[in-house]
């Protein structure tokens, strides 16, 4: 996936100015969020994401809280572990009045904590006064909303907009108003409560005298409505406290992962509360969508490969994903979207730009690999849980993704899948390295499609193997084995085309003339992680993923630092992907490199504690690791991001070998490892079937021990060593 806005035809990702920091504070719940500063403020400052945020559009471009028209001296910032709330603690620097100190610095002390519910940003502001004498202070907030669509926040131009309102107000509320080319109306409904002693149509004052010991309350609700519906009214504590119920009952529904390391548990309990945020419920189930902010939305690539990632602790997931893309799959031929009978979908945008076609990505479906990933999703799905009741009912989605390789996705009959865009301005590059610069030759000449990528060769193969088995499932044995067949000749065909020897691994991709794309990539852990490759190239590309040029001591690169175009911060030619990292870690582990997988965990382990929040980004730069230096940040990365979040989950199993069959049901861990830094760890509430176990793993010389300390239900545990 990219970041992308639009110049002329071209979709592509935009940087030109960093963020004025990387500790931005992120909130999420449904389709809304909110990016602040350390302050609580919205500011338009970087690269002028900050904002709130509902369906693709932001309802609040600024936002900032002054004292006697002094910006406050920060003491703290932070967000919630379970990602509820912001809180910030502030106080008031030395204040004059008529060239007279009458307010001494760090004498008032200014809380702040804000929430998001039900498309409303809640924000409770307390004010004390802990000084020897009394104080009067004038708070002064300081509002607007641009109402852009999130494209036009992210650089995309246009030759029009709607029309803005003059702002209405009474004594507690201010209403911002927009209505959309699309014949949309958006407002922004704020309520001050107590009312200000002032109102403007852009600020809010309350003038205080606070006596020693004392403390002054402000409540804020910001309402983004749409089309005037308006969400319901609630109090600040009960929209608190309904968060955090919710947030109990989604981590009741999945198992927890604890160990002996404090660092570690830091990762994984970020990486489980990012997820949480991230996953928004929609009427086919729930969906992680892909990042904050600027993939707010779903990705089809992205929501599978997250639920691939965490299948072994919240199988819930991966169900939703199923049905929301079973739902959406393309019935026709739309060139516009690069749509296709039984494609899946690359993602959806809600929004004035998506509504009125001014981006294709309403509903859009320009990637190559969703499709058979769709596929392998409901295998491995079918597998954690045997709800073949599910399976059945998507069956005929399966049915047509399947068709789609054959028919649509393999341009030129020559059995392998390629992709070329049909779409005026649709993306060009569509596998998950989407920058129009991701597909080379080894001299650094772009190549020219259809392209043929490695991975989605891999990711064919195994979509035809569990399309077969599938097929056995519900008796249509006759395409069972047609699609062994294929996969069979696909193999073959794919390690004969595919390897070069000169470069000790399988080459990026074929271009339109089927001359191989000569070129060192992370793509070829995908190949293992499909496991087409033969167990001799398996071994060669590995040692090569893992070489000194391609290993930055933090992960894998996108591309090694011998290459054509390696550039370590650029977005796909030689930057860190934490996701990419997890798919070659499990690829390393199905061919039993289980000590290179470690490697792999340990690298970003050691990125995750680096970073603010413990919170792996999107993406970070490609600068080897250098002793006492953190990893370097990538300028507009997105953080959280959902396959990052999942990142940790997928490295465990793969460490540990972790796999369910449905037949007993069993739970079954070959030749499990974990690194020297963790000796002990406990996985609760797991489960399989209809009954749940909890388990204590604890490290050995040569292998892991695993004992059941609980289990409910007739669950079977094996163990090779």
């Amino acid at each position: 996936m990219e970041d992308v806005i639009q110049i002329k035809d071209q979709w592509y990702i935009l940087a030109t100015s960093p963020r004025a920091e990387d500790r931005t504070r992120v909130l999420k719940t449904e389709e809304t969020f909110g990016l602040f500063d350390r302050f609580g403020d919205i500011q338009p400052i970087g690269i002028g994401e900050q904002g709130l945020y509902h369906e693709g559009t932001r309802y609040l471009s600024s936002f900032e809280l002054t004292v006697n028209q002094r910006r406050p001296l920060l003491l703290n910032s932070s967000v919630a572990k379970d990602n509820v709330l912001l809180a910030v603690d502030l106080t008031t620097p030395d204040l004059y009045q008529d060239s007279e100190l009458s307010i001494q610095k760090c004498s008032v002390h200014i809380f702040r904590s804000k929430l998001l519910r039900d498309g409303v940003c809640h924000e409770h502001i307390r004010v004390n006064n802990f000084g020897r004498k009394p104080v009067e202070l004038v708070l002064d907030f300081l509002f607007d909303a641009d109402f852009a669509d999130i494209f036009e926040v992210r650089g995309a131009t246009r030759e029009r907009n709607g029309q803005k309102y003059p702002a209405e107000y009474t004594d507690d509320t201010v209403i911002l108003s927009y209505r959309g080319l699309d014949d949309v109306n958006r407002r922004t409904h704020i309520r001050l409560i107590p009312a200000p002693d002032k109102m403007e149509a852009n600020r809010a004052s309350y003038s205080l005298l606070l006596p020693v010991q004392q403390e002054k309350e402000i409540f804020i609700e910001i309402n983004c409505q749409f089309n005037n519906v308006v969400f319901p009214r609630q109090e600040y504590l009960a929209a608190l406290s309904e968060n955090k119920n919710n947030g109990a009952l989604a981590k009741a529904e999945t198992a927890s992962v604890h160990t002996d390391n404090e660092q570690f548990n830091d990762w994984l309990n970020r990486s489980a509360t990012d997820l949480q945020m991230l996953t928004t419920r929609t009427e086919h189930g729930r969906y992680p969508y892909a990042g904050v902010p600027w993939f707010s939305t779903p990705f089809g690539r992205d929501g599978i490969i997250t639920a691939l990632q965490c299948l072994w602790v919240d199988p819930g997931l991966a169900r939703g994903v199923l049905g929301f893309l079973a739902e959406n799959q393309a019935k026709e031929v739309d060139a516009e979207q690069d749509a296709e009978p039984g494609k899946i979908l690359h993602e959806t945008r809600k929004g004035e730009m998506a509504a009125l076609g001014e981006i294709p990505f309403k509903y859009y479906y320009g990637s190559v690999d969703a499709t058979p990933l769709f596929i392998i999703l409901a295998g491995a799905y079918f597998q954690r849980t045997g709800d073949r009741t599910f399976i059945e009912r998507i069956w005929p989605n399966i049915k047509m993704a399947l068709a789609w390789l054959d028919e649509y996705g393999d341009v030129d009959g020559d059995f392998f899948v390629e992709y070329s865009r049909h779409s005026s301005n649709g993306i060009i590059q569509q596998g998950w390295k989407d920058s129009n610069n991701s597909v080379f030759h080894q001299d650094g000449n772009l190549a020219q499609g259809p392209i043929a990528l490695c991975e989605v060769q891999g990711y064919a193969y195994k979509a035809k193997k569990v399309g077969a088995e599938l097929g056995s499932l519900f008796g249509e044995k006759e395409l069972a084995g047609k699609l062994n067949l294929q996969a069979e000749s696909l193999k073959k065909n794919f390690n004969e085309a595919f390897w070069c020897d000169e470069i000790d691994t399988f080459a990026l991709a074929l271009d339109g003339k089927k001359n191989p794309c000569r070129v060192r990539s992370s793509n070829a852990g995908h190949v293992l992680f499909s496991e087409i490759a033969t167990q001799e190239y398996a071994r060669r590309a590995a040692k090569t993923i893992l070489n000194q040029d391609s290993f930055s001591g933090w992960g894998v690169r996108t591309i090694p630092t011998i290459e054509n175009r390696y550039n370590p911060m650029s977005y796909h030619n030689g930057s860190v992907w934490p996701h990419d990292n997890s798919i070659i870690a499990m690829g390393l582990a199905n061919y039993g490199f289980k000590d290179e997988a470690i490697k792999i965990l340990t690298g970003l382990f050691n990125a995750a504690i680096m970073f603010d929040l413990h919170r792996l980004p999107e993406l970070f730069c490609g600068f080897a690791k250098l002793p006492g230096q953190a990893p370097t940040s990538y300028p507009v990365a997105c953080s959280p991001q959902a396959w990052a979040s999942g990142t940790v989950y997928y490295l465990l199993q793969a460490c540990l070998g972790l796999t369910f069959s449905v037949e007993k049901p069993q739970l079954t861990f070959s030749y499990p490892q974990l690194p020297d830094y963790i000796d002990f760890v406990r996985i609760s509430n797991l489960r399989v079937g209809n009954g749940v176990i909890d388990l204590a793993l604890r490290r050995h010389t040569l292998d892991v021990g695993i004992n059941v300390v609980r289990k409910e239900g007739d669950i079977d545990i094996a163990v090779i060593v």
